[in-house]
């Protein structure tokens, strides 16, 4: 644990300007709640909004909203507030950081966590007969909306950092801190493109008190995970009891109830959020891909109920060792040929 991990979290990202694009549910929605935790004003995009639904019926299963996500920012702490954008769309992003530079003349946080892949992704199923139409939408939907949302929020960033007092920060959140196949083409795609997004764009700003990082949660208790074991963030470990009782008659068992009492909650990959971006060292960790699980040992946050949820410890005693990405793995990275040749680009 880090010295600076003592310190209380509270309020210190007061006056920080974040976004949140795709804060609607799961990760980003916990993102968001934890800068609210830390004082920031967090700007929380996506498509649900209640004026949709107010419109047309829900659809099934997803019934969260933007503005429930602002009031809980704002409940804990922080000031939360909801623009529907669809992060897809240019002229849509553009109006919003429009906006975001009308009220606040910056921005100092962005997350890219628009995502929405997982009624697109056809699991065990090879390239070739997945339905393609599915697996473009979800390259456009969980990539290039990432890519559009940095192409016109970067430029608010660069007038708030400062060499040597104010960094801004750039998360895209993925799964998975290694380079291994994700288990469908498509999904494989995006996961392992936005970790290089957040290398490329690393290499770019590095001159410019910007840090761009990849991140990713372990098991994720999400909204749809916990409707799925049928139970709550408030007695979520009930579902190791069943599990266990049933254990006692039945030897053919799923492993998805034993790997549920590792997971963590969307809280945690947000305080995993908070401690870099109130990192005042962040730079030395631009380019790279972190989690939420190996940044909770490193800065001494926690999960909701206090403990420390390891997912990569747990995967690799129970599956077999992986290897991630680590300084070995970058040293093939940099310097690239084009760096080399053309040494003052981006200077």
């Amino acid at each position: 644990m880090t010295q600076r991990s003592k310190k209380s979290p509270n309020k210190l990202l007061q006056g920080k300007i974040a976004l949140v694009a795709g804060a609607t549910r799961g990760a980003g929605r916990g993102i968001a709640i934890a800068l609210g935790e830390a004082g920031a004003t967090v700007y929380c995009t996506g498509r649900s909004s209640r004026k949709n639904l107010q419109k047309r019926p829900a659809t099934p299963g997803l019934r969260e909203t933007i503005e429930e996500t602002a009031e809980l920012v704002t409940a804990a702490g922080g000031h939360g507030i909801a623009v529907r954008v669809d992060h897809e769309v240019p002229a849509e992003v553009r109006k919003l950081v429009a906006l975001i530079k009308r009220r606040h003349k910056g921005l100092d946080i962005l997350v890219n966590d628009v995502w929405g892949g997982d009624a697109l992704t056809e699991w065990s199923k090879p390239f070739w007969t997945v339905n393609l139409e599915n697996g473009l939408h979800m390259l456009k939907q969980a990539l290039h909306s990432h890519i559009i949302t940095s192409h016109y929020a970067v430029p608010l960033m660069l007038g708030r950092s400062r060499p040597g007092r104010n960094h801004g920060i750039i998360f895209e959140i993925t799964d998975g801190d290694a380079f291994y196949y994700r288990g469908n083409l498509f999904y494989d795609l995006v996961k392992i493109s936005v970790i290089r997004l957040a290398f490329a764009m690393a290499r770019e700003l590095r001159k410019r008190d910007i840090a761009s990082v990849a991140l990713t949660p372990g098991f994720l208790r999400s909204e749809r995970v916990l409707e799925h074991f049928k139970v709550s963030e408030a007695n979520w470990k009930d579902v190791g009891k069943k599990n266990k009782n049933k254990d006692q008659n039945s030897k053919d068992q799923n492993d998805a109830p034993n790997d549920f009492m590792v997971s963590e909650s969307p809280r945690y990959i947000g305080r995993a959020v908070v401690a870099l971006a109130t990192d005042p060292k962040v730079m030395n960790k631009t380019g790279r891909v972190f989690s939420s699980w190996a940044l909770a040992r490193e800065y001494g946050f926690t999960d909701l109920d206090g403990t420390q949820p390891h997912w990569g410890n747990y995967a690799r005693k129970k599956y077999g060792k992986y290897k991630i990405c680590d300084d070995h793995f970058y040293s093939y990275w940099v310097p690239g040929l084009i760096e080399l040749i053309f040494p003052d680009w981006f200077s």
